[in-house]
């Protein structure tokens, strides 16, 4: 098959079908190559190789054709030139800082990121001499205000976690633009069949591929998605001498991945948005974070960028952490984990948990409080689902 094929294929197809390029031996399915290094004909072409004047493989590290069909079907759903699969999504973040920035570099980044977000900017980058100032996701004028002579970079996580905040992708490209900045949005709780943010103006795309692209928490991975001279160069550049790789079983199973994303999204969006209206009416509720309900502050935003509302929401219990830990430990079918993206349910107690290792000052900033509780909704039945926070409740 040809990639011209598909300039016109719709996501259902490219999510099958893009980047697969069948060997001699006719597969069907995509091939795993469990292979460290390759074969040359001849010594020629081994430098002809190495040189970068013939394209091909070298060395698992930085190419195999599996990792390969990975990033070529990702990019193509995410609409970006190149992908760089990466060892988890940390490592896509990392890779991506020390690939387009500098010592004496700056970057603004919204205060609602995932906690180790927070740790690598403030606790490693810093120590390489490039600054970090943190601001309200949703305040378009802070993001302007804080953007300095030599701030290079925006990261935002859009929707956030565990607040499912949501920033205009638009018009913060517009900002980050007009400043000769670059715009990096993470699409870990969207995922290309929710939300593009590349069509809408971002520069960088960043995936915990461990998330929603596996979907049934098999695998660690991550990705970067952007043009061909940025990423495909320097994201790469990177990769290939650092080595943060990912694993050709792991692509494979991302692959499989890919292949359902849109189904399975489609239901989580579906499950997560009876669970949250649910929610909404019961007692012992204080609150609901969730795009998809009217009482939601950006509901409107999320109609405009997301064609569905995702799979995570969260909410506040009247007790603080008391009421949410008894919650949690009274279910029986929901997972006590903090992953998410997987067909089964997850919840889990942010702030002793994926923010724990904030300060007190930070998580308060994050919006963190002793009482909210992050349940990533899987696709399991809506009603055992509603049973078991039943009995969670009825125990507060």
């Amino acid at each position: 098959m040809t990639d011209d094929i598909f300039e016109d294929a719709e996501f259902e197809t490219l999510a099958v079908r893009a980047g697969q390029v069948r060997t001699n031996e006719g597969e069907q399915s995509e091939p795993i190559f469990p292979t460290s290094s390759y074969v040359f004909k001849n010594a020629a072409q081994a430098a002809a190789r190495f040189k970068g004047d013939e394209p091909g493989n070298i060395y698992s590290r930085f190419t195999n054709p599996t990792v390969r069909t990975f990033e070529q079907r990702l990019a193509a759903l995410e609409g970006g030139e190149s992908c760089v699969a990466t060892a988890s999504g940390m490592s896509a973040i990392l890779a991506t800082c020390m690939a387009l920035l500098k010592a004496g570099d700056h970057v603004v980044c919204s205060r609602a990121v995932f906690g180790t977000t927070v740790v690598l900017f403030n606790n490693y980058l810093m120590k390489f001499g490039i600054e970090v100032d943190f601001v309200d996701l949703t305040d378009l004028d802070g993001w302007q205000q804080a953007i300095r002579t030599n701030t290079k970079l925006l990261f935002v996580e859009t929707p956030s976690n565990p607040l499912t905040q949501l920033v205009d992708i638009q018009a913060l490209a517009e900002i980050a633009h007009n400043r000769n900045c670059l715009l990096v949005v993470d699409n870990c709780f969207c995922t290309p069949a929710l939300q593009q943010p590349l069509k809408l103006g971002a520069d960088v795309v960043i995936h915990s591929a461990t998330k929603y692209l596996d979907g049934q928490g098999r695998c660690v991975g991550g990705a970067v998605v952007g043009d061909a001279e940025r990423v495909g160069k320097d994201v790469y550049g990177f990769l290939r001498t650092a080595g943060p790789s990912m694993s050709p079983f792991n692509a494979w199973v991302f692959l499989k991945g890919l292949e359902t994303l849109k189904l399975r999204m489609h239901a989580h969006s579906d499950n997560a948005q009876a669970l949250a209206e649910w929610l909404e009416e019961q007692p012992q509720v204080e609150k609901v974070y969730y795009p998809g309900l009217a009482s939601h502050p950006q509901h409107d935003l999320s109609k405009r960028q997301q064609s569905r509302a995702g799979g995570l929401l969260s909410f506040v219990l009247k007790g603080g952490q008391a009421a949410a830990w008894k919650l949690i430990d009274a279910t029986q079918m929901v997972s006590i984990t903090a992953n998410l993206g997987d067909t089964k349910t997850t919840v889990t107690h942010p702030a002793t948990t994926t923010h724990g290792r904030l300060t007190d000052e930070q998580r308060a900033d994050a919006g963190i409080s002793d009482g909210l509780v992050r349940i990533a909704v899987g696709l399991e039945s809506i009603t055992d689902l509603k049973a078991d926070l039943t009995r969670g409740l009825e125990t507060l």
